[in-house]
């Protein structure tokens, strides 16, 4: 995709447009237009197949991952479009179940769906363009990590290898279910307490490039290292159980093909344990990098709303990702 936007950023820088805060020329989650000097829209979309059999909960997780970006980037959502494609034979039922589930998360937002567009599709397809508002001065970006800051998660990993286990019919509904309640919670909690414990500057979401991936695009971009404590990352029910019969997603591979040059791991991590953070995730939890005099007071507004935090690493001087 890189390869493929290229052209654009050059395009783009040869008529640059000083209210665009966030775009092509620098890789984030959402892209930022200032309108003011006390508001600035945020703009992003995704789609995806189904996840799940449910035809309702795949609307509502496919709602929570597009909106995701909006607060990945510290903002609120204002209002969503539907973009889907499905098949000509699929019982229209399903396709409402699908919308339904997908307009009550956005309601869940405090935001609204105002339309959007549907063609047929072999497969189906569904997910939102997703506009929010934030203020110019309190953008969150993968930029912006410095040393001495502490790596906290808010979700636990293991949504791509426990999906795939379904797809293969070899989950447990008790791991499916746990699951699905992680897709579907939204991350506007901890996006909310971000900006309330202020001094917060770098945050990413972690979708599918995985852990390591996301968070080697914020080290990158911060020019930093990350160092991540292993035993102290959480992971879903079953996820390892799956992760040691090396069930995994055709992503994952990706990932570590892709990413892998930049990172180290300890020695007696198995190669399960390892792909386990290459793994692809679907409306995952966020990833911020905390000012250690900040960190009691983000735990603080995180558990006034039940939000769990798992710290799992800190921010050195240097480069690339070091797992330990």
């Amino acid at each position: 995709m890189a390869q493929v936007l290229r052209p654009l950023q050059s395009l783009y820088a040869e008529h640059k447009n000083d209210r665009l805060l966030v775009g092509l020329e620098i890789a984030d989650d959402a892209a930022v237009y200032k309108l003011n000097d006390e508001q600035a829209i945020i703009s992003t979309t995704d789609f995806f197949t189904p996840v799940v059999d449910d035809p309702y909960d795949y609307g509502a997780i496919a709602a929570a991952n597009s909106m995701s970006d909006v607060y990945a980037m510290g903002g609120e959502v204002l209002f969503a479009l539907n973009i889907a494609g499905f098949p000509a034979n699929l019982d229209p039922a399903l396709i409402s179940e699908i919308l339904r589930g997908g307009a009550e998360k956005v309601l869940e937002a405090g935001a609204v769906v105002a339309g959007g567009h549907t063609v047929q599709d072999e497969e189906p397809k569904y997910g939102l363009v997703v506009n929010g508002i934030v203020h110019p001065e309190r953008i969150f970006t993968k930029g912006g990590a410095r040393p001495g800051d502490v790596l906290v998660l808010t979700k636990p990993l293991g949504t791509g290898t426990i999906s795939t286990a379904l797809k293969r019919d070899l989950a447990k509904a008790e791991h499916v279910a746990v699951m699905v309640e992680s897709m579907k919670r939204l991350n506007r909690c901890p996006a909310q307490a971000a900006q309330a414990t202020g001094g917060i500057r770098a945050v990413t979401d972690i979708t599918g490039f995985g852990l390591l991936g996301h968070s080697l695009e914020m080290a990158q971009a911060g020019g930093v290292r990350f160092k991540v404590f292993f035993d102290q990352i959480p992971f879903l029910d079953g996820a390892r159980n799956y992760a040691a019969d090396f069930i995994f997603p055709g992503g994952a591979s990706n990932n570590r093909l892709y990413f892998e040059k930049a990172a180290s791991f300890a020695a007696g991590l198995s190669e399960d344990e390892q792909m386990l953070l290459w793994d692809p995730q679907t409306s995952g939890g966020l990833l911020l990098a905390i000012p250690p005099d900040g960190l009691a007071n983000f735990q603080t507004e995180c558990a006034t709303h039940e939000q769990a935090t798992w710290v799992i690493g800190q921010v050195e001087a240097g480069q690339g990702i070091n797992v330990v």
